[in-house]
């Protein structure tokens, strides 16, 4: 007990020094880190477990894994963007110096925002960093965000590469893996992994068309499509012994490899998997910087983590635009630009607070916009575009549905004939034909927007204080299945990132 509490306050320590030492002592811009002054060829996983609440928060190191290739950017080692709710940081033992730093986001991260965590229930989720593999002693730091976005340790580990407790076994699992493109090296490229889950061993064949499909939605979207050659993708095959995910809220739960479940967060659609560890071994079986799991399911859904991983189902009719904007989570640290959807979320981005992505904005300064050079000439700000008449209007369509249910209810329990029945329905159909040729009008009136870049309300779980760059886009909702051009930008950049 008294070496628990001993390490503890160590670490402690450790966290303090560092709030102090590197908050006021930054890498100056212009020193650059060359990869191989500092790492070897290899990556380091370092398996964490995230314990807490909404009010108490620690990372605890439970094991580091080596990989046998390091497939990221290798130029730019210390980050080019500034997303994710949580950043690892590497610093040089012998020198102090920052020599690797990347952002991330988790599912504890998500798990803090809701009731269960205000109320004080304390869970534990796995999450799996990655490092290059260090020549030397490294200091590593997990960094959390506060409410104001600014970052603290969470918790400081002294690492030695030589250390003969990390695990060296071979990656190799006996999965079936395989090649779907390959245009050069690793570090060169946007190594993208598909894994399986739910699908049983008689799947392959199905698993392997899948891959090769969803590979096919994301290349044939910009600016995916226009960088097809910058991406190398591979498929990772394990069987399940049960065919696709758990439903809790349908009482329905399958063996399976991954254990993805929907119900995360105790919303229905929301899939996700707390296998992280499993995860990333399953992964590393080849060159991985982004990993996709396809769930072998005909039901709507999905979920994305930025710099971690994204899931969708395969057979529903809406499965490739959940996967293109799951992936733009995943992937390029978008943000949700929906406002009207049902979240387990509590005030996931604070009031007066600038939102990391790169797609949405509380407007706090308009004349520095994050996105000002891709405003269309003369727009205004924020950008009119009849969302209150169209809400009011849609509000009134809810409370028409509502009072059309009670009215059938009411009609069925005093037994009325089915032809009264379907009067009532008539009743109830004829004004929703015309309150939505009303919303029709209102669109109609602002379509000369639909293609321009201004600051639209609306973004990010909230209808009021969040904006998003365009009317239209897969982050939101998009009749042509495109990004818009804030976020095709931002998705060019992390494929520059990765391929350079």
């Amino acid at each position: 007990m008294h070496n628990g509490l001993e390490r503890r306050a160590t670490r402690a320590f450790l966290a303090a020094l560092f709030l102090i030492t590197f908050a006021f002592h930054p890498l100056p811009a212009e020193e650059s880190v060359r990869f191989e002054d500092h790492f070897l060829d290899r990556a380091m996983r370092i398996n964490l477990y995230l314990i807490g609440d909404s009010r108490d928060e620690q990372a605890v190191v439970h094991s580091i894994y080596q990989e046998p290739v390091w497939p990221e950017n290798r130029s730019n080692l210390t980050n080019p963007f500034n997303y994710g709710h949580y950043f690892v940081k590497v610093y040089e033992v012998a020198s102090n110096r920052l020599i690797y730093a990347s952002g991330f986001d988790c599912q504890f991260g998500e798990y803090k925002t809701t009731t269960p965590a205000l109320k004080g229930l304390k869970k534990v989720f796995q999450r799996a960093v990655r490092i290059p593999w260090p020549k030397h002693k490294i200091n590593l730091v997990i960094e959390v965000r506060d409410r104001k976005n600014l970052l603290r340790p969470l918790t400081v580990e002294t690492i030695d590469p030589e250390d003969y407790h990390h695990v060296r076994e071979e990656i190799s699992a006996g999965d079936y893996t395989f090649e779907v493109r390959k245009n050069g090296p690793p570090s060169e490229r946007v190594d993208l992994v598909f894994l399986a889950e739910g699908y049983r061993a008689v799947d392959r064949e199905k698993f392997e068309s899948d891959v090769k499909k969803f590979a096919g939605y994301l290349l044939e979207t910009e600016p995916y499509k226009s960088n097809q050659d910058k991406f190398n993708i591979y498929g990772v095959f394990r069987p399940s012994a049960e065919s696709g995910p758990d439903e809790p809220r349908q009482k329905v739960y399958r063996n399976t490899v991954l254990k993805a479940s929907f119900n995360a967060f105790d919303l229905d659609r929301y899939l996700l998997t707390e296998e992280g560890f499993l995860m990333r071994e399953m992964a590393a079986q080849v060159p991985y910087d982004a990993i996709v799991i396809l769930v072998n399911s005909k039901r709507y859904g999905g979920g994305g983590i930025y710099n971690d991983y994204c899931l969708t189902t395969v057979d529903h009719q809406a499965s490739r635009s959940v996967f293109l904007h799951e992936f733009g989570h995943s992937f390029a640290g978008l943000a949700d630009e929906y406002y009207t959807s049902d979240v387990a979320y509590n005030e996931f981005y604070p009031a007066g607070v600038e939102p990391l992505e790169p797609n949405i904005t509380a407007l706090l300064d308009p004349q520095n916009l994050k996105w000002r050079d891709l405003l269309s000439p003369g727009i205004s700000l924020p950008t009119e575009y009849g969302q209150e008449e169209i809400e009011k209007l849609q509000a009134e369509r809810r409370a028409d549905f509502q009072e059309m249910n009670r009215a059938l209810e009411e009609a069925r329990k005093k037994s009325l004939k089915e032809s009264e029945i379907k009067k009532i329905q008539a009743r109830f159909q004829q004004k929703d034909k015309a309150i939505q040729a009303k919303i029709k009008q209102v669109r109609e009136k602002y379509r000369n927007l639909e293609d321009k870049v201004g600051a639209f309300e609306g973004a990010g779980y909230a209808s009021k204080g969040l904006y998003r760059p365009m009317m239209y886009c897969l982050m939101i909702s998009s009749p042509k299945m495109e990004f818009c051009r804030v976020c095709q930008r931002a998705i060019q950049q992390m494929i520059d990132y990765y391929s350079r």
